[in-house]
């Protein structure tokens, strides 16, 4: 099964440090009954995509609670068996869950099928959004349009052979396992 786990670039460069994305229960996101009724949609792309992007903002979280992390959204898209992905089917009721499983054990950064990292471009609006999180949460309309405003960039495509030059742009030298 595809699963979209939302990182960091400083947690990229751990991933890529240890040779692990990491322990399970491990939060990711994937096409599940909830994301298809929350999508409306059959088309296995549309809905891959739309995994992508809850795993974008779960990742604009991880920014959050990190303010020294480079202001880029990560999401890597690993391939990982059935029988270690699971979902709550009570959190098809939660709008701001679809979407959301459970990985359980370890995942090796060897099962990474791609890196989705937002462009230089986008810093200045996801710094906005990162900050405008607790605000958004709390209900502040305001604070919810910058947040909603990281969407409107689109994280782009790298291959594995790159997680070097995406580790480089969190400015952590890092030596592989």
């Amino acid at each position: 099964m595809r699963v979209y786990v939302p990182l960091t670039l400083p947690g990229l460069a751990e991933a890529y440090r240890t040779g692990e994305v990491g322990a399970g229960p491990l939060v990711a996101y994937a096409v599940t009954p909830a994301l298809r009724e929350w999508y409306v949609s059959e088309d296995t792309e549309e809905l891959e995509y739309a995994a992508l992007g809850r795993a974008a903002q779960a990742s604009l979280r991880l920014l959050a609670a990190d303010p020294g992390a480079p202001r880029r959204r990560v999401v890597v898209a690993v391939d990982v068996p059935d029988g270690q992905v699971s979902a709550d089917p009570g959190q098809g009721l939660d709008p701001a869950s679809p979407g959301e499983v459970k990985v359980a054990g370890v995942v090796p950064l060897a099962k990474v099928a791609s890196v989705h990292v937002d462009s230089a471009d986008a810093e200045a609006d996801v710094a906005a959004a990162a900050g405008a999180v607790p605000a958004a949460d709390a209900g502040d309309e305001d604070a919810q349009f910058l947040v909603d405003g990281a969407e409107d960039h689109e994280l782009l495509w790298y291959a594995t052979q790159e997680i070097p030059n995406l580790v480089a742009l969190g400015h952590r030298p890092v030596e592989p396992r």
